[in-house]
This record gives C-alpha cells, sequence and structure tokens, in this order.
C-alpha cells in the first residue's frame, strides 16, 4: 500500500492548461495502463413499425412506406483517450454523449440496434486484467446504510485479500475526505420517502463506490450533475489526480466551470451525434478560432463550446442560423487530417484486431464464501433498519392467521366441518404462500437494481446474491412467519393437538414459505418489471390452484391434462396437510376417525365417509403421502432457485434504446406564435418568510429518545413576483427542505416529526394548506414521475387532459401541450419514448425539460423548481432559464434552487438567498447587492470569475484537510 492520504489536495492557482495535482495522494495500489482508442464508431436505430404497428402498414401499402427506417445516433466517431488522461465528452442534450459512453462501455445493447466501428484497449485483442468501472447517470444505492456503511461494503467485496482490513479502512476513509463526505459519512443515504443524504452527497457517494474497484479505466455518466459548483470542481480534481496516477477517465459533462475546463487533457465535442471535434483540451479554441469562432473574453470555454454545437430550435431563425454552423463545423472536421486518423490506418494495415472491455476481466471479486458473508450481513442490517417491512411480513402473518383461523374456528366432526378442514387446509397451502409470493416480488423488483449493477461490475455473483438474502432473513422472516401463523391457525382451527401433527403442518408451511420466496426471485429475474413479474406469478398460481386436488379431484382431471398435478406444488403441499390431518400418525387403516352420528360405527357403511382414509381417497392423494410430499417440496424450493440463479447469470439486463415512434407528422410547425395571453388583472403573490426555520426530530430508540437535527436557521427573505428567486447553497445546505417545506410536501410519521418555527406568508397573509397546494407547482430534482413507455408528446397530451380545466376543450388542451413543447425546446424529441433505467430513451436533460413542462402546463402562480438546470447542457440550461424569465415576467412568482449557473446567467437572478452548509442564511437580497456586500467583508470577486461560483466557493467548507477545514469554517 501506498502511504498515508496527504489529506488533500493544495491550493493552487488553476490556469486553462495544467493542474498540478502530484502532490496529493490516494490509498491506492497502481493500476495497469490502459490506451483506450475508438474509431468509426457509428450506432443506428432500426425505427420502422414493429409488431401490430408493423402488419397494419402492410396492410395499408402506404405510399411512403420507403421512408427511413434508420436513424443515427452516432456518426463515425473518433477519438483517443490514452492512460493518465481525463477526458471529457461534450455536447447539448441528445447529442449522443451518454449513448458514446455506454458504447465504449459495452452496456448498450438491442436487436434493433446496429453498432459499427472498432474500441481498442491497449491496441491488442488482450483484456485480461482490465479493471473497469461505470458511474451511472442515476445513484443506485441503499436507502437505509449510512454514507461510510455504504463504502465499508463495497471495499469489502471490491478490494479481496490480499487487501487487509486496515487497507480497506484506510481507503473507505481517504475517499470520503477526497470527496467531501466527511459531514455526512454518518448520514443514512435515504430516498424520496425518507430524507437522508442531499442530491449532491449522493452522487458523490456513488462515485467513490467505484473508486474503490480502482479501475484502470473509469466511465462517468454526467458525474457532476446534481452538485453545486465547488463540490464538482473539487470532485473533477480528484478525476484528475486518479489519471495522473494513470488512469484513463472518460465523463461527460454538462455545465463545467471555467476553472474545471483547465483540468481536461482531451475533449470530444459531439454535435447531433457527429463528431465536431476530438483531440487535445489545449487545441480546441485554436482549431476554432481557426475557423472564425474564437473564444470572447470572460466566457466560459466550455459553455462557448456547448452553445456552437447546439441546434437552436426557438424559432425558425435561429435554427436556420445554428443549423448551418453546425453542418459547416461537422464539415470541417470530417475534411481535416488529424494524426489519429493515419495512425487508425496504420493499426488497421498490420492487423490488429478491435476489442472490447471485458465486464467481468481483472475485477476484484470476491470468492463465493468471502460474497456471501458479506452479503448476508449488509442485508442483514437492512431488513433491521427496514422496520415497516419486516414487520410488514409478521403483520401479515399475524392478520391472516386471525381472519382464517375465526372463519374456520374449532371445527367439528361432522360432514360440513370435514369439508371445512379441507378448505383450512388449502388455505394454508396455497394462500399464506401467495402473499408471501406478491410481497416477496414488490422487495425484489427494488433490491435487484442493486444486484444488477454490482452483478454488472463483477463484484458479486448470482449465487452469493441468492444464498446470502435467505441467510440474513432466516430468523426475521423465514422461521418467524411461518411459526407465528402456524400456531395461530392450527389451534384455532381445532387440527389434532398432538405436537407430531403440529411440526408437520410447521415443515409444509415453512417449505411453502421458502418456494414462495423462491418463485418470486425467479419470476423478478425473468422480468425486472412489478407488472410483468406479478403477472407471471399469477398465472403460476392460477396453474397451481386448477391442479392442486382441491377445486377439481385430481384423478378426474382429463387425462391429457393430468400430469398438471405433478408440476403443481401446492398439490404436495396440500396432499401433505392433508395426509398429517385425515391418517397420519396413527395405526388404525382408517384414519382419523370423525364424528358419525349413525350407531355400529365403523362397521356400517354411512360411517366411512368419517373416516380420514375415506377423504384422502376423495382427494385422489396416493398413500402414504406426508414423507414424499415434503422432499418433491424441498426439490421445488431448490429448483426455483437454482432457475433463478441460471437466468440472472445468463439473461442479460443491459441498456437497450428505444424506438422513436414516428408519425410522420410534425404538430408542432407553424406552432410558434401559440403563447396564452395572460389577463392585464392577474394576481400576483409576494412571498415572504419571517424567522422561518426547520427542524427534525427524530425517534430513535422509540418511544424514549428523541433527537433534533436543525436543517434550517432562521430566514428572513422576500420571494418577489416577475423576477427569479434564486436560493443557492453548497450539498448539504437546506436548499431543497426548504423548497418542500415552502411548497407543503413534509409529512410527519411514527419516527419522524418536521417542527416548523416562525412564519411564511403569502401577500402578508399566512395561506392554509389548501390554498399552497392549489397555486403551487413543485418540479421534483428527479423525473420519476414520467411515463417511460409514452412519448414526450403523449406525456405532455396526458398531463393536459388531466391537469387543465374542464372548461378547455380537447383542441385547446392538445394546442397547450404542443405550445409548452415547442416552449421547452422538445420539437426534436416530441415523438422518442421518454424510457428508463433499463430502456434508454431521451437523455437525461431532456427528460428534465419534459418534467418542467408538465408543471408548466398548468399555469401556476406560484412555481417552486428543485434544480431546473441539473442534468442539463450549458446551451439547454440557458434556454430554460430563457423560458422561466418569461414565466416570471407573466406574473409568477418562481422560486428555484442552483448548483451550477453559467456565468452569464447571473446577472438574471432577480433576488437571492444564499444558504451555507448547515442551513445557515449567509446573504439575502437583491442578486445586484450580493456583490458589493461581499466586498464590503472584504472578499472581492475577480472580473473574470463567475459570481455564482465565487459565492459558493466563499462559503463552501473544505472537508478535506483539518487545516482548511478550520480556515473555510471560520470565514
Amino acid at each position: 500500500m501506498d502511504e498515508d492520504l496527504e489529506a488533500g489536495f493544495q491550493e493552487k492557482p488553476v490556469h486553462n492548461d495544467h493542474v498540478d495535482c502530484s502532490d496529493d495522494d490516494l490509498s491506492f495500489r497502481v493500476v495497469e495502463p490502459v490506451n483506450l482508442s475508438v474509431h468509426s464508431l457509428t450506432v443506428d436505430i432500426n425505427i420502422s413499425p414493429a409488431g401490430i404497428a408493423a402488419l397494419s402498414s402492410a396492410l395499408k401499402r402506404r405510399k411512403d412506406a420507403a421512408v427511413t427506417t434508420h436513424t443515427r445516433i452516432l456518426d463515425n466517431v473518433t477519438a483517443e483517450m490514452p492512460s493518465g488522461s481525463l477526458t471529457a465528452i461534450l455536447g447539448g442534450s441528445g447529442s449522443g454523449k451518454t449513448t458514446m459512453l455506454h458504447a465504449l462501455s459495452h452496456r448498450i445493447s438491442g436487436g434493433r440496434l446496429q453498432i459499427s466501428g472498432v474500441v481498442r484497449y491497449n491496441g491488442t485483442g488482450r483484456t485480461s486484467g482490465i479493471r473497469s468501472a461505470y458511474v451511472m447517470q442515476n445513484d443506485v444505492l441503499i436507502p437505509t446504510l449510512t454514507v461510510r456503511e455504504t463504502l465499508r461494503y463495497a471495499a469489502e467485496l471490491r478490494l479481496p485479500p490480499p487487501a487487509t482490513p486496515e487497507e480497506r479502512r484506510r481507503v473507505v476513509e481517504d475517499v470520503i475526505l477526497e470527496l467531501g463526505l466527511k459531514e455526512c459519512a454518518n448520514t443514512r443515504v435515504g430516498n424520496n420517502i425518507h430524507k437522508g443524504c442531499s442530491g449532491g452527497e449522493k452522487r458523490r457517494t456513488s462515485l467513490g463506490v467505484q473508486m474503490l474497484a480502482n479501475p484502470s479505466v473509469l466511465f462517468l455518466d454526467e458525474v457532476t450533475t446534481g452538485l453545486d459548483a465547488a463540490s464538482a470542481f473539487q470532485l473533477i480534481k480528484t478525476l484528475k489526480l486518479l489519471a495522473n496516477k494513470g488512469r484513463t477517465i472518460i465523463v461527460t459533462i454538462h455545465q463545467p466551470r471555467s476553472e474545471i475546463w483547465g483540468l481536461f487533457d482531451h475533449l470530444v465535442l459531439l454535435s447531433g451525434g457527429a463528431t465536431v471535434y476530438s483531440g487535445l483540451a489545449k487545441d480546441c479554441l485554436p482549431y476554432f478560432a481557426s475557423l472564425g469562432y474564437a473564444l470572447p473574453a470572460f466566457v466560459n470555454p466550455a459553455e462557448f463550446l456547448v452553445d456552437l454545437a447546439a441546434h437552436d430550435i426557438r424559432s425558425p431563425e435561429l435554427e436556420h442560423e445554428s443549423s448551418a454552423r453546425v453542418q459547416l463545423l461537422k464539415q470541417a472536421w470530417s475534411s481535416s487530417s488529424h494524426d489519429i486518423r493515419a495512425s487508425w490506418v496504420t493499426q488497421e494495415k498490420t492487423g490488429v484486431q478491435p476489442t472490447s472491455i471485458d465486464d467481468h476481466a481483472g475485477r476484484g471479486s470476491s470468492y463465493l464464501g468471502r460474497q456471501i458473508s458479506v452479503l448476508t450481513a449488509r442485508t442483514f442490517k437492512i431488513t433491521y433498519r427496514d422496520p415497516m417491512g419486516m414487520a410488514g411480513s409478521l403483520i401479515e402473518a399475524l392478520s391472516m392467521a386471525i381472519i382464517t383461523g375465526w372463519i374456520f374456528y374449532n371445527l367439528d366432526g361432522s360432514l360440513s366441518g370435514i369439508r371445512s378442514r379441507q378448505g383450512a387446509l388449502y388455505t394454508a397451502a396455497a394462500l399464506q404462500g401467495y402473499l408471501i409470493l406478491l410481497f416477496e416480488i414488490y422487495r425484489l423488483t427494488i433490491d435487484i437494481e442493486l444486484f444488477d449493477r454490482e452483478y454488472a461490475e463483477g463484484v458479486i455473483s448470482a449465487p452469493a446474491f441468492l444464498i446470502s438474502r435467505r441467510f440474513a432473513r432466516v430468523f426475521m422472516e423465514d422461521l418467524p412467519v411461518p411459526l407465528l401463523y402456524s400456531i395461530i391457525f392450527y389451534f384455532m382451527v381445532g387440527f389434532d393437538p398432538r405436537a407430531s401433527q403440529f411440526f408437520v403442518f410447521f415443515a409444509v408451511n415453512l417449505l411453502m414459505h421458502y418456494i414462495a420466496v423462491s418463485l418470486a426471485m425467479l419470476c423478478v429475474s425473468v422480468s425486472r418489471e412489478l407488472s410483468v413479474a406479478t403477472l407471471i406469478a399469477n398465472m403460476a398460481y392460477t396453474l397451481q390452484s386448477l391442479g392442486c386436488g382441491y377445486f377439481v379431484q385430481s384423478n378426474q382431471i382429463p387425462v391429457w391434462m393430468r400430469w398438471l398435478k405433478w408440476t403443481a406444488y401446492v398439490f404436495y403441499g396440500f396432499g401433505a396437510m392433508a395426509a398429517n390431518e385425515f391418517v397420519g400418525h396413527t395405526s388404525n387403516p382408517a384414519g382419523r376417525i370423525y364424528d358419525c352420528p349413525n350407531t355400529g360405527g365403523l362397521a356400517t357403511a354411512a360411517c366411512e365417509e368419517y373416516t380420514g382414509a375415506y377423504q384422502m381417497r376423495s382427494l385422489g392423494f396416493p398413500d402414504n403421502w406426508i414423507t414424499r410430499p415434503i422432499l418433491v417440496l424441498f426439490a421445488f424450493a431448490i429448483a426455483f432457485y437454482i432457475g433463478a440463479a441460471f437466468v440472472l447469470r445468463y439473461k442479460t439486463v443491459g441498456i437497450q434504446i428505444s424506438r422513436a415512434q414516428k408519425t410522420g407528422i410534425d404538430t408542432s410547425l407553424g406552432k410558434e406564435a401559440m403563447i396564452a395571453v395572460l389577463p392585464d388583472n392577474k394576481r400576483t403573490v409576494k412571498i415572504t418568510l419571517h424567522d422561518y426555520s426547520l427542524d427534525i426530530q427524530k425517534r430513535v430508540h422509540w418511544p424514549t429518545k428523541v433527537e433534533t437535527t436543525s436543517i434550517l436557521k432562521p430566514v428572513n427573505t422576500v420571494f418577489e413576483p416577475g423576477v427569479l428567486n434564486i436560493i443557492m447553497g453548497p450539498s448539504g445546505a437546506g436548499k431543497t427542505s426548504l423548497l418542500n417545506v415552502m411548497a407543503d410536501r413534509l409529512r410527519d410519521s411514527v419516527s419522524t416529526t418536521y417542527k416548523r418555527n416562525g412564519n411564511m406568508m403569502f401577500n402578508n397573509a399566512i395561506p392554509s394548506a389548501d390554498v399552497v397546494r392549489s397555486i403551487c407547482s413543485y418540479v421534483c430534482q428527479d423525473d420519476d414521475a414520467l411515463l417511460p413507455c409514452l412519448t414526450v408528446r403523449e406525456n405532455l397530451q396526458f398531463a393536459a387532459a388531466l391537469r387543465l380545466p374542464t372548461h378547455y376543450s380537447k383542441i385547446q388542451k392538445r394546442q397547450q401541450a404542443e405550445s409548452v413543447l415547442l416552449k421547452m425546446g422538445l420539437r426534436d424529441c416530441a415523438d422518442n419514448l421518454v424510457g428508463n433505467d433499463l430502456i434508454k430513451g431521451i437523455s437525461g436533460g431532456e427528460k428534465r425539460r419534459v418534467t418542467i413542462a408538465i408543471q408548466i402546463l398548468t399555469d401556476p402562480q406560484v412555481l417552486i423548481m428543485d434544480e431546473p438546470t441539473s442534468g442539463l447542457d450549458a446551451f439547454t440550461a440557458s434556454s430554460i432559464m430563457e423560458v422561466l424569465k418569461g414565466l416570471a415576467a407573466e406574473g409568477r412568482t418562481l422560486i428555484l434552487t442552483i448548483h451550477q449557473a453559467r456565468s452569464d446567467l447571473f446577472q438574471h437572478f432577480g433576488n437571492i438567498l444564499l444558504l451555507a452548509r448547515g442551513g445557515y442564511p449567509v446573504f439575502t437580497g437583491k442578486g445586484s447587492n450580493m456583490l458589493p456586500h461581499f466586498a464590503a467583508l472584504g472578499h472581492h470577486c475577480p472580473t473574470n470569475t463567475n459570481p455564482a461560483d465565487f459565492a459558493l466557493d466563499l462559503i463552501t467548507v473544505n472537508l478535506q484537510r483539518a487545516d482548511k477545514e478550520a480556515a473555510s469554517r471560520e470565514k
């Protein structure tokens, strides 16, 4: 191992051509250098109709059937990414950045895709020993673990022996310091329901997980999205340090600040999937200057390049001008001669074959026993920290036992009682397991996402995941749930009270429980979608019911379908329970004798049907039907788990490209003038916060100990209509919490109470919760509310149909949707599917714009937006801010948080609320008064620095070094 971390980065002046990070060190082992080269990478997607649409098109024989059936996402991209370099892929939303990153890392698949070109690593086909890691655009983390625990478990999996526990601990602590996670290290990650880390802290935690693998090649998709400008700069400096240690780091990035530009070694600039520039970052600006596009003074180079390569479709004139410029840049690059092209020709003549990253080669994966040990410990902690999930299983067993036990309470020995006993046995064998099956499918569709990520990274195996899941829950769920159900139900019904028969009943219930969870695993392994997985499970359960022998006597099933009973595990479970009740544990050949009302007992034929043996024959079960069914049930549980492991091992879950739904008609054309004219007497809303603060009270050790955490210190500010009201601050400053409490989105729970202090007034009056919800619209930071299987236009049209008043006609609602679609710059992707994590649809920036557009549809008086520019390129962020300015000019009150504001946006800020970490207000007032305020305190903003970046740097606490932390806190 290297020496201990020299705590953080030395503060050095940043230049555009070089940044020295040589004084820093991380406790990572030396990696093998990897030179990555890509030549003529092209990705096409087939957009021709499929399925019913294809049949309909063929039957109609339309005249335009010969239209182009392929769309090019990447067009002949060539780049060189040597070891020890930090390469940035720039471009507007939808330019192909993420697709290029997926193609380079082999995370893209689909039968409708055509991928051509060659990718080489170290110029040969040998990929053994190459480690790669991929930081996804979306954070896949466990919400109930703290940041430190997340990194420690990741280190246990990614740094197996010979790394020692002390070395793993050192690396985790180093990563926490380097990524500025010190203050949230013991905070749970959280999710949309339970508040935890901020979006920026989650982003840095995701990066930390991948850094622990110590990869030679590191891919990062929009790694600075959700980070404030200061945190983004520190993060890219860390990546630059890792690159200086010999790693090949490739990032897509949307809005890098000027200082970040100086950290890039290589640059790939894309526009519409085609290359506009690919080469050294320091040669980029001179190249464009030679084409007549010189960088203006005091302009961020990255923003300048993204604007230069962007298609501006806000008006026909701008669209024509930008299209002509982009086409000229593409032609200039394709016709120029570069050394990289000559080197590829030389390599091709020497017969070097293309290769790709081996997703599992050289990974630091642990052996099976270690994986099971680590995953079991992690799952155990996740389970007991989710009391509602664990309690859900126990409550289900308790309530199901009491309800069904009450229905079948204390059955007698009459014929009706015997028939009811059969119903009670079927309920125990089938219905209880069915509820467990559905509940486990729901939990697995959530948990499987983390498995897919870790399995794709080669750090865990399918058997380890499956085995550890059961080991961790054997004493918390797998044994208590069937035992609790059996004890209550068995004795309430009045089955044979002998212990031997009860334990057989319990054993069958236990096996049915394991079969349910293993079948759930098999269903989810086939499909990650909850709807599809539950459909498969319900179809399987229907077959179980038909063949179990309860509804239809098994020997009465038609002979050509009689084999079905042998494939139904409920047939064995129901049969074993019936045999245990009717003929088990007795030497009497007639089995158990019930209450025959006729005199003479078994000597009379009328009493035969009161015997257990008769009931077994009537149900069609074989003789001696206890031991064999139990063995078969055990085999079913093992078979389902083996099947799930097989499917998880060989069924690839990759990112696919969704097909654009081309209608042949662009309904946006000619609609540019469709902007609603607002009445002059529209009422405006002025929001005033007076000593407004927020505390969270969490009940740690219920019901006694309560911990109170201050999220937001008292704030006094005014948010005015007609201007952009901006809330800025580093990650963890309480920006999103302030928006949530203002929009009345925080709800108390049993363990968490939100305590609001001070007053929030609308036009000098305290509003009710109903008023707040009626006039405020909230745009979340995440885009989870979009329907992935609908196109952009369809999402907007359905949202308009649901949200707009009933007096709007159908045509007016569609016109409003089209107007907003054009206003938000969504015309080019209007007929593309939105997509999700498994199906690649529109880009992340485009999803953000769709989310904003849906809220704009309702014409709200107050629009509260959490990071509206997060995930957007610099040009799109600028265009959206123009749209927001227009919305504010119409009389609305717009309140938004911003992490990374481009330099030319600051002049448009109306009121600014600046929060420091911990929720402390640092400045509130007019945006034009912020710099003079800090200048009066002795902090002058340089003329070539983005004022927003300057303010964030001024109030950000540097957590990477103890001395810098103390100095920044004092400041």
